[in-house]
């Protein structure tokens, strides 16, 4: 697979300035690391610059390599479309297809992205405002602190009612954002940082670590994260697998109590204040509307609406107290939203995209020092597969994007590293 390098030959039949010619690429490149970068605290911020980034595109068309994920891609955004055009409420389903704009992102990287040290520049980009993020979080929880101090509730519930988000605008956005970042810093760390730069680094994934705890998101700190960092320990160093317990002891004696009584909670739920037994229904309505409608699905954006009518009888009344707006399991909620080949395309489409970087670890194609980026995108992609299960996560177009960031740039350093061996 070969990168045709944008030309000359372009430039010259659209007449550019010479000024504009040599600058474009440059301009492009900036482009897209802003909006890869802005995703973190401003989804408009981040798809207005990628609408300008896709229309630098068109003034300037040149070939580039999309990743080899077409088949299943169009076969997800066919679906989709056919299923919200059957689902009797085409223009209710609307926003869903609008949605299809985030996946230009792929576009975006593949075309303005060249070689490992690009990626590598969104990825730092990425710890510095996640950091941040963090900061900001724990400046919200201090304030709640004292709240709760004034208030004389300083209790378990008052915290988990307004968790920290940092810059995003919901907890599990902050979490899902804040996971992918630490497991590519993580990758770094492991497989590529330099020796001088290494307790900086370390010194940042310890403040992603905290405010991933501190957060209270369990199926990411406890789920997610766990998971990408298994593989990437599994794969670098096993040995330091046996220092996973010592960690996991150390974090529960220096995170308060609101933590240990959220772990506590997977097996001893506070009542209805813990989503256990909401996330039990929603899954137990999501397999009624799968065998009701297997094909098609009930359509985009018909799980709020008709999510009552698919209540089985044995489901206690009231329902739990909870959000009923999605099934909060991303298998699920494509296979009742869209139908099961839906499910079976995006599945499809994720199982290519580790398939060819495991490949490409295995050839060697890829140098050492890249091999990292590599390793970070199957670790996101074990953690956003295992917490997927208590929640629609790529249902968030900012979780979404930056999903499709981390793989998209691992094809471009396949690419680039291919390149330059062959």
């Amino acid at each position: 697979m070969m990168l045709v390098e944008p030309g000359l030959q372009t430039a010259a039949r659209l007449k550019l300035p010479n000024a504009l010619r040599s600058s474009f690429e440059p301009a492009l490149f900036w482009i897209t690391l802003a909006s890869g970068t802005s995703i973190v605290f401003s989804i408009a911020v981040s798809q207005i610059l990628m609408g300008i980034g896709l229309l630098m595109v068109l003034i300037r068309p040149s070939s580039f390599v999309f990743p080899p994920i077409k088949a299943p891609l169009t076969l997800f955004f066919a679906w989709t479309v056919l299923s919200d055009v059957l689902s009797g409420h085409p223009v209710d389903g609307f926003p869903q297809i609008k949605k299809f704009f985030v996946f230009a992102i792929v576009v975006l990287i593949s075309r303005a992205f060249r070689n490992v040290l690009h990626v590598t520049s969104l990825f730092f980009a990425w710890v510095g405002v996640g950091v941040l993020s963090a900061a900001d979080g724990f400046v919200h929880l201090l304030a709640r602190y004292h709240e709760a101090i004034r208030l004389n509730s300083n209790s378990y519930d008052f915290y988990l009612d307004d968790r920290i988000k940092g810059f995003a605008n919901h907890w599990m956005t902050f979490g899902a954002e804040q996971m992918i970042i630490l497991l590519m810093l993580l990758a770094y760390l492991l497989f590529g940082c330099p020796r001088r730069w290494r307790t900086l680094w370390w010194i940042c994934a310890g403040i992603l670590w905290l405010s991933l705890m501190l957060g209270l998101t369990r199926c990411i700190f406890l789920l997610g994260v766990p998971v990408g960092v298994i593989y990437l320990l599994a794969v670098a160093k096993p040995w330091t697998l046996a220092l996973t317990p010592v960690i996991a002891v150390l974090s529960w004696v220096a995170v308060p109590f609101q933590v240990h009584e959220r772990v506590e909670s997977v097996l001893a739920p506070h009542g209805d204040l813990d989503s256990n037994s909401q996330r039990a229904v929603s899954r137990r309505v999501g397999w009624e509307m799968v065998k009701a409608h297997p094909w098609f699905g009930l359509g985009p954006e018909q799980i709020r609406p008709q999510f009552l009518s698919y209540v089985p009888p044995e489901v206690p009344h009231p329902l739990p107290r909870g959000w009923y707006g999605h099934l909060h399991n991303v298998y699920f909620q494509y296979a009742a939203e869209r139908g099961v080949p839906a499910l079976l395309f995006v599945l499809w489409l994720i199982g290519r995209m580790v398939a060819d970087f495991i490949k490409a670890l295995r050839s060697h194609s890829v140098s050492q020092s890249s091999r990292w980026v590599l390793h970070g995108a199957i670790a996101m992609i074990g953690a956003i597969l295992a917490q997927g299960w208590f929640e629609h996560n790529l249902g968030d177009s900012e979780v979404l994007t930056m999903f499709l960031i981390v793989t998209a740039g691992t094809y471009v350093v396949i690419r680039s590293e291919t390149r330059l061996c062959s």
